[in-house]
């Protein structure tokens, strides 16, 4: 069944014209056709089945039927900082990130990141990266998009955490995932830059009270890190088992 991310409030038993990312991939890409059917979702949890209706030249109506909720979350809260990386990594990290069930990535600026964009550049790789967790629902058959924050520098985000557990990766830790034990669902996981983060970071990291944990002997590259921590927490106190 093909699965259609909707921005705005999906009406059930409606007849509703779909936005211009709908029509493309369907259309264009997919090649559907008036009488097939899909599936809308809009960030709500619900899921809404439908039926193409009338197919224009640039435009695609659908009638929806009922609505029903279809939970796909995690019962672990995750909020992803993660340092910015080069060309397609961070695209991949937020991607398969989505899959695994993070709920919110804040892609963070740090002294050794690599990036270096302009202002009205980061916004529009915000813009996409949102569009990419949303691509990423739709494959995966989650209903909650999750939220790809602005920018922000690692201090400022590293402040901003309240109620979180919050844990970096760092390969001095003396104990692993398995060691942990969570007071509440929220976690709040720090990857660094390729380059790593620098003593003075660590030291604010320690700081603003985030405990260093080890995944295993051998360093893994940050798009690797940031996956394996995300499967590990959701091994133990998440729905992957």
């Amino acid at each position: 069944m093909v699965r259609i991310f909707q921005p705005t409030p999906i009406l059930s038993n409606s007849v509703i014209e779909l936005d211009d990312n709908a029509f493309n991939h369907l259309v264009r890409v997919l090649r559907m056709r008036e009488g097939e059917t899909l599936t809308l979702f809009d960030g709500s949890n619900k899921i809404t089945p439908a039926i193409i209706q009338q197919i224009h030249k640039k435009t695609l109506v659908v009638q929806t039927f009922d609505s029903t909720v279809d939970n796909r979350e995690s019962p672990l809260n995750i909020h992803l900082g993660q340092v910015l990386s080069r060309g397609e990594k961070m695209e991949f990290t937020i991607q398969k990130s989505v899959e695994l069930g993070v709920n919110t990535i804040t892609p963070l600026l740090s002294e050794r990141c690599g990036v270096k964009l302009d202002a009205e550049r980061l916004d529009k790789k915000v813009q996409q990266w949102q569009k990419i967790a949303q691509s990423a629902c739709e494959q995966c058959g989650r209903n909650i998009v999750p939220t790809i924050n602005p920018i922000q520098k690692l201090d400022n985000w590293c402040a901003s955490l309240q109620d979180y557990t919050k844990l970096t990766l760092h390969p001095r830790a003396q104990h692993g995932i398995n060691q942990l034990s969570l007071p509440n669902a929220n976690v709040a996981l720090l990857i660094g830059p390729e380059g790593g983060l620098t003593d003075a970071e660590v030291n604010m990291t320690t700081a603003y009270q985030f405990a260093e944990i080890l995944l295993g002997p051998r360093i893994l590259r940050t798009e690797t890190v940031a996956l394996t921590a995300i499967t590990a927490l959701q091994v133990k106190f998440g729905d992957i088992g």
